[in-house]
């Protein structure tokens, strides 16, 4: 297969939250979120330089019939990146197979307006180091099969389920424990938490929005240290994400210990 112009616009395309969305397709970047994923997703094409192709021959040996040579100059024409690397790959846009019925039996992590892709990649990041397997998401959340979230993921986006929507509808149709992170909240460390159960993350700016927080019966507050000094307006809500998560676990792990 050669690589044409009109394929060459289709990948270019995929920087668009909505070109994905109409194609089902995405991109990931750069060798090691071609290799944290390959295998992973179905694949339509890798697009990579004759160099690339001679070094990471091993990894690419079963897809020999969708890889596609290409010049570093296509590859800076189709990236989405400001420094193009050596290797892209198109793939398709998993269709997401749970319900929120799960969260009855584990931890899911919902995103309510979180708009850096950025950090979207890092709470999928978070998520999967902490064994979350499923993320659910608001339609004004920024896309988490975006470029810039696939490589914040660092490969994380393989193993983590996402399932996007209307998240009223999916939190107000859940009967599990729904937790949220609020300036008005109780202390995280001395609250009693379940196993299982949702635990959303607000917007970057105004948190978790009134319309999903009327559906969250557990607010947290994670507190500054020590109490009442002076310290930061806020965290960022990837790194509030794993601080929450963390504690989620620690709590898993003392209870098993007894």
């Amino acid at each position: 297969m050669e690589l044409t112009t009109s394929l060459r616009k289709f990948v270019s395309s995929l920087s668009s939250a909505r070109k994905r969305r109409e194609e089902g397709a995405f991109i990931a970047e750069g060798t090691k979120c071609v290799c944290d994923t390959i295998g992973n997703f179905n694949l339509r094409y890798l697009f990579a330089t004759i160099n690339w192709v001679e070094q990471y021959g091993s990894v690419i040996e079963l897809i020999n019939e969708k890889v596609i040579i290409v010049s570093k100059k296509d590859l800076e024409r189709m990236s989405a990146l400001s420094t193009p690397s050596e290797v892209i790959a198109v793939y398709d846009i998993p269709k997401p197979d749970f319900n929120l019925s799960i969260a009855n039996q584990e931890l899911v992590v919902a995103l309510d307006g979180v708009q850096d892709p950025g950090n979207v990649g890092t709470i999928i990041r978070a998520a999967d180091w902490f064994g979350v397997r499923h993320l659910i998401m608001s339609n004004d959340s920024a896309d988490a099969f975006s470029p810039k979230a696939v490589m914040a993921s660092m490969g994380a986006i393989s193993r983590v389920k996402i399932l996007r929507g209307n998240l009223d509808d999916m939190l107000a149709g859940s009967s599990a424990e729904i937790y949220g992170t609020f300036l008005d909240g109780k202390n995280l460390y001395e609250t009693k938490l379940s196993p299982s159960g949702i635990i959303v993350m607000g917007n970057e700016g105004n948190g978790i929005s009134d319309r999903v927080a009327q559906f969250v019966n557990k607010r947290l507050l994670i507190p500054s240290f020590p109490a009442d000094s002076v310290t930061s307006e806020s965290l960022n809500v990837g790194m509030a994400t794993s601080i929450v998560l963390s504690e989620f676990r620690r709590r898993q792990i003392m209870n098993s210990n007894g």
